[in-house]
């Protein structure tokens, strides 16, 4: 009984791709997060979708069950990752492009608020980046895995002046 199938080989294959594809669709519509942090909130809602999906995928008592469906899940990621190195219109689909957050020592607030990202949040990685002020940046995107990486403005350039409170 445990390497015996009690769900139709088919209705395996489809809620795993079905499951797939539906969870790279929401994580592909939510906003990223900052530095790749994990909140205490990020953490629930990922305990929360992966009880729930335990239990969209069906309670097998059967080994081969679960292999189908992590065979085929890691089937359809090994496929959307080639395809997507070939085809940059499904890496678009796939994954977030890289968003400008501060251009030439401002913030551009709406998209900061498009990404749910604070002004201590962004503070937070400046200070990491060994920067104390937004002024002191040329360019700064949130990379498509939630990093955000920064281009230094030129330091002869840099006035000075009190830190920059985030316009939002």
């Amino acid at each position: 009984m445990m390497f015996q199938l009690e769900t139709p080989l088919f209705e395996l294959i489809l809620r795993g791709a079905f499951l797939y594809l539906l969870f790279l669709v929401l994580f592909r519509i939510l906003p990223r997060r900052t530095a790749s942090e994990m909140a205490s909130m990020d953490l629930v809602f990922l305990l929360l979708i992966t009880e729930a999906a335990s239990h969209a995928l069906g309670d097998f008592s059967s080994l081969t069950g679960g292999t189908v469906q992590i065979m085929t899940m890691v089937v359809l990621n090994w496929g959307i990752n080639k395809l997507s190195f070939h085809f940059r219109w499904i890496e678009r689909l796939a994954e977030h492009r890289p968003l400008v957050v501060i251009r030439d020592g401002k913030t551009i607030p709406e998209h900061l608020r498009r990404e749910s990202l604070t002004a201590e949040e962004l503070d937070s990685n400046l200070r990491m980046e060994g920067l104390e002020r937004v002024d002191q940046v040329k360019i700064a995107h949130l990379e498509s895995d939630g990093r955000l990486s920064v281009i230094k403005a030129d330091p002869q350039d840099d006035e000075g002046g009190p830190p920059s409170k985030l316009a939002t």
